[in-house]
C-alpha cells in the first residue's frame, strides 16, 4: 500500500478509538453526573413560602448548613396544642431568621426581648384569634440552639413558648430568598 493509504487507516482507526473512547467517558460522566445530581438534590431543595411573615415566597434550602445569626433557618416547629389550633396537625415547614446563636443571653423588659442587649423582637399578648400567648424563653441560649424570629408582627417564633430554642435536630438547614 502506498504510505499515504497507511496514514489515513491509521489515522481512520484513531478516529474509531478516539470517538469509543469519547463515547465511553461522556458515558462516564453522564453517570457521575446523575450521581452528583442525586446528591445535590439531597443537600437542596427549592421551597414555597405560603406564610406572610418572611417577605419573600420562594426559598432555597441548603440542607444540614450550620446556621449563623442573620441566616434564614427552616425547622420542623415542636408540637403543641396552640400551633395545631392554628397550623393544624401537620404545620409544614417554619422558616425563621436566627436572631440569638448559642451562648448568647436572651433578656426580657415586658414584651420585649433583646439578645446580648439588642432590641430583636417585641411579642404581642394574643394571637389573632383573641388567644393569649405565653412567652418564650429567656436566659442563655444552650447549645445546639438558636433564638429565631420575623420582623412580622404576627410572626410565631422564639417569642412564644410554644415555639422556643429551636435545636438542631429541628432545623432542616439554612435558607436563601430567591424570589
Amino acid at each position: 500500500m502506498p504510505r499515504a493509504d497507511l496514514f489515513h487507516l491509521k489515522n481512520g482507526r484513531w478516529r474509531e478509538r478516539g470517538r469509543s473512547l469519547l463515547l465511553a467517558a461522556g458515558a462516564g460522566l453522564a453517570i457521575l453526573g446523575a450521581g452528583g445530581l442525586s446528591d445535590f438534590a439531597r443537600a437542596h431543595a427549592l421551597l414555597v413560602n405560603a406564610s406572610p411573615s418572611l417577605p419573600c415566597w420562594a426559598m432555597w434550602l441548603t440542607r444540614g448548613a450550620a446556621p449563623a445569626k442573620g441566616d434564614l433557618v427552616l425547622f420542623v416547629p415542636p408540637r403543641s396544642d396552640l400551633l395545631e389550633r392554628h397550623f393544624g396537625k401537620e404545620p409544614g415547614l417554619f422558616g425563621k431568621r436566627v436572631l440569638g446563636m448559642p451562648g448568647q443571653r436572651v433578656t426580657r423588659e415586658g414584651r420585649q426581648f433583646f439578645v446580648d442587649g439588642v432590641p430583636v423582637a417585641l411579642a404581642k399578648p394574643t394571637a389573632r384569634t383573641g388567644e393569649p400567648l405565653a412567652l418564650g424563653p429567656t436566659g442563655t441560649i444552650p447549645k445546639g440552639c438558636y433564638f429565631v424570629g420575623t420582623a412580622h408582627k404576627d410572626g410565631f417564633d422564639s417569642r412564644y413558648a410554644a415555639i422556643g430554642w429551636i435545636c438542631r435536630p429541628r432545623i432542616l438547614g439554612t435558607g436563601r430568598a430567591i424570589l
